[in-house]
């Protein structure tokens, strides 16, 4: 198959750069701190697996420890890119500190909350710069999709994928207000759209 016919010929405006499909095609890790929640949605996500391999994992532990299991299993594994996924919550700043530190030093780049990835979900339909609580989160998710929000929904990619580029732009806004990024600190914010952006690279 030619290669543009592959990545298709539609610009997307946050495909900065097309990947080069031609050779070994690039593995993804997706470790998560949820063991449905985010799994379900990253499994979701509308990419070609002939084009990237994609390996979403639901570990079940928190920060520092989904960390050291990621670095583990980045050791195990031949991947180009290696990504955790977890929340703020209420742990203890110095340890999701030095979670997003050990991150860092080991290449592995972080998709954050503060304080939950229904945060993510929100900034679909709106710019929200205050931080609420975890029940709120459900309510207003309920509110905005028509029907009762279930954490472990199997659907949430499919019923938010069209307003996925507003979410972009909205993670993006929300990020900039803060002068002194403070990632524990800065309730709310994510980057959960850096990980969203790069697997857009290899859409069709």
């Amino acid at each position: 198959m030619p290669r543009n016919k592959a990545l298709g010929t539609r610009r997307r405006p946050y495909a900065e750069r097309k990947v080069n499909v031609r050779g070994t095609i690039p593995r993804f890790l997706i470790v998560c701190e949820g063991e449905r929640t985010e799994p379900n949605y990253f499994e979701r996500f509308r990419v070609p697996r002939d084009v990237v391999a994609l390996e979403v994992r639901g570990i079940g532990y928190n920060t520092l420890s989904l960390v050291r299991e990621a670095i583990k299993l980045k050791d195990e594994g031949d991947y180009d890119q290696v990504w955790c996924v977890f929340d703020r919550d209420s742990i203890p700043a110095q340890t999701f500190n030095e979670a997003l530190r050990l991150a860092n030093q080991e290449g592995i780049r972080v998709a954050y909350s503060n304080e939950a990835f229904e945060l993510w979900y929100l900034l679909h339909f709106d710019f929200l710069n205050t931080g609420i609580r975890r029940a709120a989160y459900i309510a207003r998710l309920t509110e905005k999709i028509g029907k009762r929000y279930a954490k472990n929904s199997r659907d949430m990619y499919d019923i938010l994928e069209s307003r996925q580029q507003t979410a972009i732009e909205n993670a993006k806004r929300l990020l900039n207000i803060y002068n002194l990024c403070r990632p524990a600190e800065d309730n709310p914010s994510t980057t959960v759209h850096l990980l969203v952006i790069e697997l857009l690279k290899f859409s069709r």
